[in-house]
């Protein structure tokens, strides 16, 4: 079994919530100001911005567990108060901690403190333990830094590599006796036994990337680690990707005396995209086999893994229309392939990690959206459809595992409605599901190597996560003991006194149920009449609309309730868990229907006796902000606030796969393109604006903001612009959250609060 390492860490705070000091100066351009908003209630309840957005008061707890591969308990890693790390061992039986290794003992030869750890994980045998460290941000991800092994026996630790260079996507070799990483665009292997160290690819250049990708397979197709070792230790899988073709698009940081030019290779719509190849790289000879990936080239690999054998591959092709994944097999020694089974759709096919290989490779999972929802479906090796084993109007949304000795496939769904997350398991034989955690609320799950205990996490909407240890039994999980109940977030949110939110159902332009929640301040007063502001996202598969913690920002809706606004949110067509017709109505013509939705959900709530129709806004981040961008533009004058932070104005400026998955390129769904863009109706602009983005932001360009900015100035229109210098597409960094949210604050509160609702929380900062 090759080791991977694990996904989670610590028990901290996420990063949004580490801010300290005075942030950067950012610039409100056009237009005047709106009052910054100061970080105390005149109430003095101490709810304030600054314990939102700038402390970790409402940062809840994760149980941040590595499995032992005997599965008889896990692995923490805990940062101590001077910035080392130690690892424990939690027994699942008894709760008793073990310290597995101490910071003491990860002090390399030569230096004078012990390695802070990043992330880990264990041999096959769990003998040994693979530590990353010293990590450095790729854009996004933290995932460049150094590797070192620590033998649990011996108590010694080695550095995976001695040269020159940061590492990438470390892994042992299923028999521990190598390990390769990725450096430079190429692969590396050092044998541990004698520290030798070979260069495996020699091609890895600017344009050229063997065992990584790039920057749109990362971001749209989530693959960063792109290397595979064979269950025997003796190939190496890997992605090629040649980036030539792709034109860089330059960030400009401003910050310095002489602006810098930062290169990204970003394809855009409809323009080329990298060049992609799978091989098979023998370690002894170094040879690299490609595999016969077909005669189109305009493709992606969306998926590689060996087929639980060392002899073959299972490669998912996708075309670049994305409707027609094909399921390949490919020959390690030859690189001849054969055709499993394809799966296609009217639109597009989701891409995801559920093909999962069982009975010694006899036989595999899959999940499809074929009958109209996700469900799983059970194939023999040669693309057989042997039985679909979930059925029903309701979606599966993850597969969690299979434990074979019982015959049991374990997945999560959103069987008791889209609103909520249970834990189920279905026999590989087919029958019924067993719903093993489910009702009201939102569940997860991590199972043991053997599936005899499970850690789960249960939150609602106005609940923070608890974490718990249970026992998988034939018909449920029992509680063992809780992990992580998040005590002191609750009882500062109960200390505040907060309302639940409600849910309600509204309907779409066409008369199609719509999920909806409203939050209400804990005095609502029905005979009132209440501004409200409504968060959007609304982008293919999402749900803003759901029965599970939301986070600091779902205690900001809070704060603004408590100041007379009230928060609603509302999942138009297009959105996720209600099926493959719901989702998918909205391809060639992104942001039409959605719009549509909005518009008509804004006219309903401004009906309701409680709220005033003239102070609806709406605010929204992303595929939100875009959103929110084109609900304002078209409302005529109805929303009384639009709050856009990093928007797409044009589709046409927006990456390729993730584009033309729901758009197809420009040149073949011109109309569709401009009907989508904001850009389009910068004359109707009838309504207050402010816009947000961060120059530096590499994932929707600020470029989208400046020819949005172009275009309002072209038709007379004035709005409200913030920059933030340098900042990518999160807009964080110390007291930045605080700064941008005192700021988004006082523009709603200035027009959808009470009389004086925003004077009264202005202060000096925000």
């Amino acid at each position: 079994m090759t080791l991977h390492l694990s996904r989670r860490l610590r028990h901290r705070a996420p990063a949004r919530f580490a801010v300290r000091g005075a942030g950067l100066v950012a610039f409100l351009l056009l237009a005047g100001t709106a009052p910054p908003v100061d970080g105390q209630q005149a109430a003095g309840d101490g709810f304030t911005l600054e314990r939102i957005h700038g402390s970790a008061d409402f940062a809840t707890k994760s149980v941040s567990a590595t499995w032992l591969p005997d599965g008889g308990g896990w692995a923490i890693a805990e940062a101590e108060a001077d910035g080392t790390s130690e690892l424990w061992r939690v027994d699942a039986a008894s709760g008793e901690r073990t310290r597995l290794i101490a910071a003491s003992e990860l002090v390399p030869a030569g230096a004078d403190r012990p390695l802070e750890i990043d992330d880990f994980g264990f041999s096959a045998d769990g003998r040994r333990v693979l530590l990353f460290a010293n990590a450095q941000q790729v854009w996004r991800a933290r995932t460049k830094g150094e590797y070192w092994l620590f033998d649990l026996e011996s108590r010694t630790l080695t550095p995976t590599s001695r040269s020159e260079g940061w590492q990438m996507f470390a892994k042992l070799s299923p028999d521990g006796r190598m390990v390769a990483f990725v450096r430079d665009h190429d692969l590396f292997v050092t044998d541990l036994e004698t520290g030798e160290e070979r260069r495996l690819t020699t091609s890895g250049s600017e344009n050229v990337i063997n065992g990584t990708t790039d920057w749109v397979y990362e971001e749209e197709l989530g693959l960063r680690d792109a290397f595979r070792w064979s269950p025997d230790g003796s190939r190496i899988a890997y992605w090629q990707l040649d980036q030539s073709e792709i034109r860089p698009f330059y960030l400009i940081d401003e910050t310095s005396l002489y602006p810098e030019l930062i290169s990204v290779r970003y394809p855009k719509a409809g323009t080329p995209n990298s060049k992609v190849r799978v091989g098979s790289l023998e370690i002894e000879s170094g040879e690299t086999t490609w595999f016969d990936l077909g005669p189109e080239e305009d493709l992606y690999v969306a998926r590689m893994e060996w087929a639980a054998s060392s002899a073959e591959v299972a490669i998912q092709r996708l075309n670049r229309h994305q409707n027609r994944l094909d399921v390949l097999l490919g020959d390690a020694r030859t690189g001849e392939t054969r055709l499993l089974f394809s799966e296609t759709d009217d639109a597009w096919v989701d891409v995801d990690d559920d093909l999962t290989w069982i009975a010694g490779g006899a036989r595999f999972l899959w999940s499809s959206e074929r009958d109209g929802w996700r469900h799983l479906y059970l194939y023999d090796r040669a693309g057989r459809l042997l039985r679909q084993l979930t059925a029903g109007e309701w979606e599966v949304t993850s597969l969690d595992g299979v434990d074979e000795s019982s015959g049991r496939v374990f997945f999560t769904a959103a069987f008791d409605g889209p609103l909520t997350r249970s834990l189920l398991a279905v026999r590989l034989e087919g029958g019924e599901p067993t719903v093993l955690a489910g009702g009201r609320g939102s569940y997860s799950a991590t199972y043991s190597p053997d599936f005899r205990h499970a850690i789960a996490s249960y939150s609602t909407i106005e609940t923070p996560p608890r974490w718990t240890l249970r026992r998988v039994e034939a018909d449920g999980l029992s509680e063992l003991r809780p992990l992580e109940e998040n005590e002191a977030v609750r009882a500062r949110l109960d200390s505040i006194g907060l309302a639940a939110p409600e849910f309600l159902e509204l309907q779409a332009a066409d008369g199609t149920p719509l999920n909806a929640y409203i939050i209400k301040p804990p005095d609502f007063d029905p005979n009132r009449r209440y501004g409200l502001l409504v968060y959007v996202y609304g982008g293919p598969g999402s749900q803003t609309v759901a029965d599970r913690w939301g986070g600091y920002r779902y205690v900001w809706h809070q704060y603004l309730a408590r100041r007379g606004v009230l928060v609603a949110s509302v999942d138009n067509r297009g959105t996720g868990a209600r099926g493959r017709d719901f989702k998918k109505q909205t391809y060639l013509r992104l942001g039409q229907l959605e719009t549509a939705d909005q518009l008509a959900v804004i006219r309903q709530l401004g009906e309701l006796s409680y709220v005033d129709a003239s102070r609806i806004g709406i605010w929204g981040w992303s595929y939100g902000g875009y959103m929110a961008l084109m609900v304002t533009l078209q409302s005529k004058g109805a929303v009384a606030a639009g709050v856009s932070v990093a928007p797409v104005s044009h589709w046409k400026l927006y990456d390729t796969i993730y584009t033309e998955r729901y758009m197809r390129t420009p040149r073949e769904n011109p109309v569709g393109y401009e009907r989508g863009a904001p850009l389009s109706y910068a004359a109707d602009l009838a309504s207050p604006l402010l816009i947000v983005h961060g120059t530096g932001d590499d994932n929707v360009h600020a470029q989208n903001t400046v020819l949005m900015v172009q275009a309002l100035e072209e038709a007379d229109k004035q709005f409200r612009l913030r920059l933030y210098p340098s900042k990518r597409h999160g807009i964080s960094g110390p007291g930045i959250r605080v700064n941008l949210f005192g700021m988004i604050t006082g523009f709603l509160l200035e027009r959808l609060g009470p009389a004086g609702a925003a004077e009264t929380a202005v202060g000096p900062g925000g």
